[in-house]
C-alpha cells in the first residue's frame, strides 16, 4: 500500500512539475498575425535579411551554393532520412518541385544525417513516394548538411526545418515542423 501511493504521489508531481514548466516557458501566440510560424512561435529574426551564403556537396559531389540559386524562390528544407515527419512531407515537396519549377522555384533539401552521404545517396536513390497517384523519387537537389551549414541559417529546432528564400536572397518565412502544403504554396506563389 506505502508502494503504491508512493508511486501515485511521484507520477502526480512528475505531472504538476511538467503542466508548471510549460506554462512558465511557453511562448504567448500573437492573435491574427503573420509574424506567427506554423509552430506558434515569433518568426525567426533573420526573416527579411539575406540568406547566409554556403556551399555545400550535392549526392553527386558536385559544390551548390546558394549563389547557385539566385534569382529562384527557393524552399530550403533540412532533413534527414530517419525523420518520420520529414517523410511525411516530402510527397508535398516533389509536388511543389514539379507544379513551380518551371516558373523560377527549387526546394533544395538539405539531408542533415550524421553518416552523411553514405547513408543519404543510397536512400534517396531507392525511395519512392506516392505523388498524386505516381511513385516519384525526390526530384529536387538534395545536398549533404552539416551544423556549421545549420548554424549559418540561425540553427535548428528540429526536423523538419524550412526557409524560403526569395529571388533577391531574402528569407522570407521559416517553418519549424512539418509544412503546410497550402500555406507554403501561397508564400511561393507570392514570391514567383
Amino acid at each position: 500500500m506505502k508502494k503504491t501511493m508512493l508511486i501515485v504521489a511521484t507520477v502526480l508531481a512528475l505531472v504538476a512539475g511538467t503542466y508548471f514548466a510549460d506554462k512558465a516557458t511557453r511562448v504567448p501566440r500573437k492573435t491574427a498575425s503573420a509574424s506567427v510560424r506554423s509552430t506558434g512561435m515569433p518568426d525567426d529574426p533573420a526573416v527579411g535579411t539575406p540568406a547566409p551564403q554556403v556551399t555545400l556537396k550535392d549526392i553527386n559531389d558536385k559544390d551548390i551554393t546558394l549563389a547557385d540559386l539566385k534569382g529562384k524562390v527557393v524552399l530550403i528544407n533540412f532533413w534527414a532520412t530517419w525523420c518520420a515527419p520529414c517523410r511525411e512531407e516530402i510527397p508535398w515537396l516533389i509536388d511543389i518541385q514539379q507544379k513551380y519549377s518551371a516558373k523560377g522555384f527549387t526546394v533544395l533539401g538539405v539531408a542533415m544525417d550524421e553518416e552523411g552521404k553514405s547513408v543519404v545517396a543510397p536512400w534517396v536513390a531507392k525511395e519512392r513516394f506516392d505523388v498524386n497517384g505516381q511513385k516519384l523519387a525526390m526530384s529536387y537537389p538534395i545536398v549533404i548538411g552539416n551544423d556549421a551549414a545549420a548554424e549559418k541559417f540561425g540553427g535548428l529546432f528540429g526536423f523538419p526545418t524550412s526557409i524560403l528564400v526569395s529571388r533577391d536572397s531574402k528569407q522570407i518565412k521559416r517553418i519549424t515542423g512539418i509544412i503546410s502544403k497550402d500555406e507554403i504554396s501561397k508564400e511561393i506563389e507570392s514570391q514567383l
